[in-house]
C-alpha cells in the first residue's frame, strides 16, 4: 500500500529519536554519579536493540525486565520496541511463582532481570523453558555466577554495530503488557498500543507541565503502568530522568536540592511518608509538582505536602488505562480558597485528561448516567486513546471489561454538577452493615484528619446482627497514643454513628510495591473461617 504523506504510525520510540537529535549533549539520565547524556542514551538503546536481535528477538517477541529504576530499566523502554518487540516489565516484589507465571504467560524469551533477584530467578529459570537469554544486570548486589548469561552491560558491549531498527507494521500493535497485581487469581497482562502509548505519554505530559528544562525524579516503580507512561513523556520533551533505585525520604529530599528536581509521581502512601519523615519541612518541596494516583488521596495527605511548597497534581486511572486517565484540573476560582477547601477539591478524581476523549462516565447498571447531584453512586466507565487494547491471551475477560462498549473500572463514584468524578470506593469494598452502603472511603478520610493517625485502612469485617461493619486499621504517628475508642469517638462526632468503626486496630498495613493498601489482605484475614459474608 503507498504510503500517505499526512500519516505516520504513533510509536514511543520516536521520543528518543528526536530528542537525541534536538538535545544530543543535554543530560538525559541521571543515577547517582552516572550520567548519559541523549546521545548516549540512544546509543545504549541502539545497542540493546542490536544485542536482541543477536539472541533471536524479533518483531512481537516478548522481552521481560525484572529491574527497579535504574537506567536498564529505563533502556528496556525503548530497546525492544526498537524492534516492533513487546515490554514486559515485572513487578519486583512478585514472588518466584507469580513471576515464573507472567514469563509463561507472556511468553518472553529473554529476561534482564537485577542480581538482586538471582535468588529467585534460581529457584524459576527450569520452569520457563521459553526463556531462552538470561541477562543479569548489575547494580548494587554480586553478581550470581551460577546463573548462565552475560551481565547486562556485556550484553550491550557485544552488540553488533548494525541498527536493526523497525517501524510497528500498525500503531494498534502491542509495545508493552502490563500484569495486574492479580489481588483474585493470577494476574491479567494488559496490551498497550503503540498508539496508546504515544499520547497517553503525552497527555502525561500536558497535564504534568513538563518541558525540556524539567527534572523528573523517579520516586515511582518504571514497571508499574511503565512509571504511568513517564518513561515515555520525559524523554518526549527533552527532560531529564533521575533514577532512584528505592524510595527513601532522605535521598528524595537530597536528590530534590542537589539535582533540582521540578516533577515526580508517587502514591499517597509515599507522600505520607515524606511528610512523616524528621526531615520533612518548610520548603523542602519548593515548586515541585507531584503527581498522585494510585489510591484516593486525603485532603489531610494533599494540605500537608502543600506545605512544604510543593503542588499537587492528583490524578486518577488503572493499569488497563496506562496509568493516570483523569485529573482534578485546577479551576482559577481555586486560588482564592483556603487551603483546607482547595484540598478538599483536589481530592476529587476530577475530569478526563487531555487526549483522553471521548473519557469517562458515571453510570448506573444499565450504562444510563447518574445524576450529577454528588450523591448517586454509579461505576466510573471509560473509552478512548488511553484504554488498554485487551487483555493478553485472554479474550472473555476483555469482552466482560468492555461490556456496552466502554471498559468498566470496577471503582464506584458520584458526579459533581461541575462534571468531576469522584469515587466513593471499589465496588468490592463498599461495606453493607444492616443494609445501608457504607463508602470505606469516606470513613478513611475522616479518620486521616486526626492529628495522631499517619496511614488508615478500613475494610468490613464479620458482624452477628449487622452482617458486617466498619473496621479501622491504623498506623499512628511516631509518638501518638490514640486508643481505639478516642478513634471510635472522633468518627463518631463527624459521621453518621453507623458508619463509624466498630473495631480498630492498630500496626503496619499492607501494600503492593507502588504503596497501595491491600484491602483484600486485611479483608481475608478478618473473613477466614466464615462462609460467606452475609450482608
Amino acid at each position: 500500500m503507498e504510503k500517505r504523506v499526512g500519516f505516520e504510525e504513533l510509536c514511543p520510540t520516536s521520543f528518543l529519536d528526536r530528542s537525541a537529535s534536538v538535545y544530543p549533549d543535554k543530560a538525559a539520565v541521571v543515577y547517582g554519579d552516572t550520567s548519559y547524556t541523549y546521545s548516549e542514551f540512544a546509543e545504549r538503546v541502539r545497542r540493546l536493540a542490536a544485542a536482541l536481535s543477536n539472541v533471536g528477538v524479533g518483531y512481537g517477541d516478548k522481552v521481560a525486565f525484572l529491574v527497579p529504576n535504574v537506567p536498564a530499566m529505563l533502556e528496556g523502554h525503548y530497546g525492544p520496541m526498537r524492534l516492533g518487540a513487546v515490554l514486559v516489565a515485572i513487578n519486583i516484589r512478585l514472588s518466584a511463582r507469580e513471576i515464573s507465571y507472567i514469563l509463561n504467560h507472556s511468553g518472553a524469551k529473554v529476561l534482564v532481570f537485577d542480581s538482586e533477584y538471582a535468588p529467585i530467578i534460581r529457584d524459576l529459570k527450569d520452569e520457563v523453558p521459553g526463556v531462552t537469554t538470561f541477562v543479569q544486570s548489575v547494580d548494587t548486589f554480586p553478581r550470581a555466577d551460577d546463573i548462565v548469561g552475560p551481565d547486562y552491560e556485556e550484553f550491550l558491549a557485544a552488540a553488533p554495530d548494525a541498527d536493526p531498527s523497525v517501524r510497528l507494521t500498525s500503531e494498534l500493535d502491542s509495545v508493552a503488557i502490563d500484569y495486574t497485581s492479580g489481588t483474585t487469581g493470577m494476574p491479567k497482562g494488559v496490551e498497550y498500543s503503540g498508539r496508546g502509548a504515544y499520547l497517553s505519554a503525552l497527555g502525561e505530559a500536558l497535564e504534568m507541565g513538563i518541558n525540556w528544562r524539567s527534572v523528573y525524579l523517579w520516586t515511582l516503580p518504571m514497571f508499574h503502568c511503565n512509571g504511568w507512561c513517564f518513561t515515555w513523556a520525559v524523554t518526549a520533551v527533552g527532560g531529564t530522568h533521575v533514577c532512584l533505585r528505592r524510595i527513601d525520604a532522605g535521598d528524595v529530599y537530597d536528590l530534590v536540592s542537589g539535582q533540582g528536581v521540578s516533577h515526580m509521581c508517587a502514591a499517597p502512601t509515599v507522600l505520607t511518608a515524606l511528610y512523616s519523615s524528621p526531615l520533612a519541612g518548610e520548603g523542602k518541596l519548593a515548586d515541585v509538582r507531584i503527581m498522585t494516583a494510585g489510591a484516593p488521596p486525603a485532603p489531610q495527605v494533599i494540605r500537608s505536602i502543600e506545605d512544604m511548597g510543593a503542588v499537587i497534581v492528583h490524578t486518577y486511572g488503572l493499569t488497563e488505562t496506562y496509568g493516570p486517565v483523569t485529573v482534578s484540573a485546577e479551576q482559577p476560582a481555586w486560588d482564592s480558597l483556603d487551603i483546607h477547601e482547595r484540598a478538599s477539591l483536589k481530592s476529587r478524581q476530577g475530569v478526563p485528561f487531555i487526549l483522553a476523549e471521548p473519557g469517562l462516565r458515571v453510570v448506573d447498571e444499565n450504562m444510563n448516567d447518574v445524576p450529577r447531584d454528588a450523591e448517586t453512586m454509579g461505576e466510573v466507565v471509560m473509552r478512548g486513546n488511553m484504554v488498554m487494547s485487551g487483555y493478553y491471551n485472554d479474550p472473555e475477560a476483555t469482552d466482560k471489561a468492555f461490556a456496552g462498549g466502554w471498559f468498566h473500572s470496577g471503582d464506584l463514584g458520584v458526579w459533581h454538577e461541575d462534571g468531576y468524578v469522584e469515587l466513593r470506593d471499589r465496588a468490592k469494598d463498599v461495606i453493607i452493615s444492616g443494609g445501608e452502603n457504607i463508602s470505606s472511603q469516606e470513613v478513611e478520610k475522616v479518620i486521616m484528619e486526626h492529628p495522631s493517625v499517619m496511614e488508615v485502612c478500613i475494610v468490613g469485617v464479620p458482624d452477628e446482627r449487622w452482617g458486617e461493619v466498619p473496621k479501622a486499621f491504623v498506623v499512628k504517628n511516631d509518638g501518638a497514643d490514640a486508643s481505639a475508642e478516642e478513634i471510635i469517638e472522633f468518627c463518631r462526632e463527624r459521621i453518621a454513628h453507623f458508619k463509624a468503626p466498630k473495631h480498630v486496630e492498630f500496626g503496619e498495613l499492607p501494600k503492593t510495591a507502588t504503596g497501595k493498601i491491600q484491602k483484600f489482605v486485611l479483608r481475608d484475614k478478618e473473613w477466614a473461617g466464615h462462609d460467606r459474608r452475609i450482608n
